[in-house]
């Protein structure tokens, strides 16, 4: 196995050459400023030994002790406490043991700046690491600290340049193409990973359990239940009193979810890059348990909802109303939760996209004028479940235009969840366009590959082990 050491200026593309070495193969990667969901326990993470940390004993002495705080974070507290040095030190470690096990060998372990914010008594620890890894595995790193002693460690050095991005020097003298070297590099077996009970309880304990973002919708969701039984109790059915009430609740419920849903984004970017460094198994299984999460929470302020409807006026007490009520909230907060975490949309961007429903519901479902609107564009109110409830709401239904006299509660589901298809669709098709490119990649990559000149850098670089291509 070898370690390459890649070097450079400040600024003359290190880190971006590691980044094109993790895009073209998903290795194990630790970027320089790696993120952490803030709330995550050290001692929590499944299957870490935190204890081989360099100083733990001192640490959880000083934590018991309560007379010395620095450090206490690694004994146990959340990871928001932990200095840039002490993350970047816990991914390190982290990656260590994981990778050490028996059914992981031959692996590509990314590492941007190991050193950064790690103070000199740190740095034994970190080479005798990097020498154990070099073992079982093949090391890439950028390092701009403790270049001598790397260089002594490491079987290779590239030298990436500002002057010159389309090559790459390699140990000092050869002058490669930077599209090669990157692919070079860029190989060896993938990372292993296995769902398993401890993840499960490790999400349960970190995005449910004492969660305080669930708490806060949980708080204001009650203090909403309180103020509408204040405003509304003894409402008299009639009138449009009924529609009134609807939409106080429907309002209510949107954003008392929507402090969560907006989160999202930043949840889906620090979750990745938790799986890039190995903190668990299974990013996409992290997403299923997350949008779970998120349609139970939809459901159990449609249920209050529904619950504070009964009981300030009457002509709701049917189960096609809670159906209907949950439908309507749905359509509003699913695209949110699709965009916030299967896309790679900063907030502004889901922000806008994912509020879009609710802003054209307003516009175009005649939830506020019955009936009304410009012929052509008033159609457009069938492609809302807003517009099927308030067919089922007593006193409006008789001023609603064009309510389908059969069928609408199917039309009312399939709308509530009109979103989610227009996602699933548009995924598709931006996943044809991409397979398209992974085959035009591929073909690349597989001429790169057959030139003599790839084949005598990997022999090079790689002198203990012939690798396969891996398929892109």
């Amino acid at each position: 196995m070898t370690l390459t050491v890649c070097v450079g200026a400040s600024g003359s593309g290190k880190t971006t050459f590691l980044q094109d070495v993790y895009k073209h193969h998903k290795c194990v990667y630790i970027r320089q400023y790696h993120n952490l969901r803030p709330y995550i326990k050290v001692s929590a993470i499944p299957d870490f030994d935190e204890t081989q940390l360099p100083y733990w004993n001192v640490y959880e002495k000083e934590e018991k002790n309560l007379s010395i705080q620095v450090g206490g974070t690694m004994a146990g507290e959340f990871t928001a406490g932990l200095s840039g040095g002490q993350r970047k030190l816990l991914l390190f470690e982290l990656i260590y043991q994981r990778t050490l096990k028996e059914n992981q060998s031959d692996l590509l372990i990314v590492l941007d700046e190991p050193f950064c914010g790690v103070t000199d008594d740190f740095v034994p620890f970190i080479l005798q690491r990097l020498t154990d890894m070099k073992k079982r595995h093949n090391v890439l790193l950028v390092t701009n600290d403790h270049v001598k002693a790397l260089s002594e460690l490491s079987d290779n050095v590239i030298t990436v340049s500002a002057l010159d991005r389309e090559n790459v020097s390699i140990n000092e003298m050869k002058k490669v193409d930077r599209e090669m070297a990157v692919q070079v590099m860029g190989m060896g077996k993938k990372f292993q990973n296995s769902a398993s009970s401890e993840d499960l309880t490790f999400f349960f304990d970190v995005e449910v359990k004492g969660s305080a973002a669930i708490g806060g919708i949980v708080g204001f969701t009650s203090f909403c239940t309180i103020l509408f039984l204040l405003t509304f109790w003894g409402s008299e059915a009639g009138g449009s009193n009924e529609a009134m009430i609807l939409i106080a609740a429907q309002i209510i419920a949107y954003f008392c979810i929507n402090p969560y849903l907006l989160a999202l984004v930043d949840w889906r970017i620090y979750m990745l890059e938790e799986a890039e460094a190995l903190v668990h198994n299974s990013s996409s299984t992290n997403r299923m348990l997350k949008t779970t999460i998120c349609f139970v929470l939809i459901l159990g302020i449609t249920l209050v909802g529904y619950g504070l409807m009964n009981a300030v006026i009457t002509g709701f007490e049917s189960i096609e109303f809670l159906i209907a009520m949950f439908c309507d909230s749905a359509s509003m907060t699913a695209p949110m939760i699709c965009l916030g975490l299967y896309t790679n949309m900063g907030l502004q961007e889901v922000q806008i996209f994912g509020s879009l429903p609710f802003l054209l519901m307003i516009f175009m479902s005649t939830t506020f004028s019955p009936g009304s609107g410009v012929e052509g564009v008033k159609e457009l109110r069938y492609l809302f479940s807003r517009f099927y409830f308030w067919c089922m709401v007593p006193g409006v239904e008789e001023t609603m235009e064009g309510c389908p006299e059969d069928h609408n509660m199917f039309y009312l589901i399939l709308t509530g969840f009109l979103g989610i298809i227009l996602f699933l669709i548009v995924q598709g098709l931006l996943s044809l366009r991409s397979s398209v490119q992974k085959k035009e990649k591929k073909n690349r990559a597989e001429s790169i590959a057959g030139s003599q000149e790839f084949n005598e850098l990997r022999k090079e670089l790689y002198t203990d082990n012939v690798y396969e291509s891996e398929e892109m």
